[in-house]
């Protein structure tokens, strides 16, 4: 059994958070990666934000002040540069970074790099392009993300859905994009489709009070289009939101230069719901073009693939069987697997 501290700067958030509301993506996944560990056997010591002290399904949470262990095995700093050094008679430091990795190309990023030259843990082989080749760094390893088996093992749908589209993602990421071609090209050849918004600030905490604003002006649009076939609804914890996926017959995401790896990509596909992207940032990484849904060169190519998915349905059979049948591998226990293999 090895130790493992894991340490973050962020939002405020812990074990328990998942099971009670709607929580981002890289916080969503800590949780599942510290508790996979945990169940690996190894003591799993999680130092954040969080508001007190808690033992949760293996993992000891507690407020990173003045809290942080003597020693590890493996210390796993979180994003931020401030954590680098916190643990310098840690056997083994990786740096697990979500964005993409410009960011580190400050001096008080570059300077703990240089001088700690911890490994670099990247969540996609696009992700980790973003990060120049002279700039300093330890090992530099490509763990991608698991996905959570309320996905993974969901139920799934047996026959074609109705023409209901789904957005999951940040309001701020091309969903103003999306909802223009809906209403101009997608919607008018699909009479009676429906396109499913579960969106807001509330699921990325802090972050998300930030650019509340800009993500209203977003969302008051969408709430707008009811007449199209545009229903806004709240984010939603995974469970929930798995059962809403099954329910529905395609994921409608253009991508994001700033999309290191989307979760909501991965968790639409693994219940099998084909889905539509752009060739933008790492999407391309989570649908199998021709296969689990369509990878589109352009606005025309995306609409047309929308509009094929929600009314063909032997289309939409091959797609499903297609995510089902790829998409479901990779899971928390592959990926907290890797991260053991890090451990000296």
């Amino acid at each position: 059994m090895a130790r493992i501290v894991f340490a973050d700067d962020g939002i405020q958030f812990d074990g328990r958070t998942i099971e009670e509301r709607p929580l981002g993506g890289v916080e969503t996944s800590v949780v599942f990666l510290l508790e996979e560990l945990a169940k690996r056997g190894h003591e799993v010591i999680a130092r954040n934000k969080c508001a007190a002290p808690l033992v949760h399904n293996g993992v000891d949470w507690a407020p990173i002040g003045g809290n942080m262990p003597d020693e590890a095995d493996l210390y796993i700093a979180n994003r931020g540069d401030k954590l680098l050094p916190l643990m310098p008679r840690a056997k083994r430091t990786v740096f697990w970074i979500h964005n993409p990795a410009q960011y580190l190309l400050k001096w008080r990023y570059l300077s703990k790099l240089w001088r700690i030259k911890p490994a670099i843990v990247f969540i996609g082989d696009y992700h980790e392009t973003t990060y120049p080749r002279w700039a300093p760094a330890g090992d530099r390893i490509v763990i991608p993300y698991g996905l959570p088996d309320v996905f993974r093992k969901a139920e799934t749908a047996s026959e074609p859905p109705p023409p209901r589209a789904v957005f999951t993602s940040n309001p701020l990421r091309s969903l103003d994009w999306l909802l223009d071609l809906w209403v101009g090209e997608i919607r008018p050849k699909v009479p009676g489709a429906e396109l499913h918004v579960f969106s807001g600030p509330r699921t990325y905490g802090s972050a998300g009070e930030a650019k509340a604003d800009p993500m209203k002006t977003v969302l008051d649009k969408a709430r707008a289009l009811a007449g199209e076939g545009v229903v806004l609804r709240d984010p939603l914890p995974k469970k929930e939101l798995a059962g809403e996926l099954r329910a529905s017959r395609v994921m409608l995401y253009r991508g994001d230069l700033n999309e290191t790896f989307c979760l909501a990509l991965g968790e639409a596909q693994a219940v099998g719901v084909p889905a539509v992207v752009q060739k933008l940032g790492s999407v391309v990484e989570r649908v199998v073009d021709g296969e689990t849904g369509f990878v589109a060169d352009d606005d025309a190519a995306f609409a047309d693939a929308a509009i094929r998915l929600l009314g063909d349905d032997d289309l939409w059979s091959r797609c499903h069987d297609g995510a089902l049948a790829k998409q479901r591998r990779w899971g928390w226990p592959e990926a907290a697997a890797a991260f053991e293999g890090l451990i000296p």
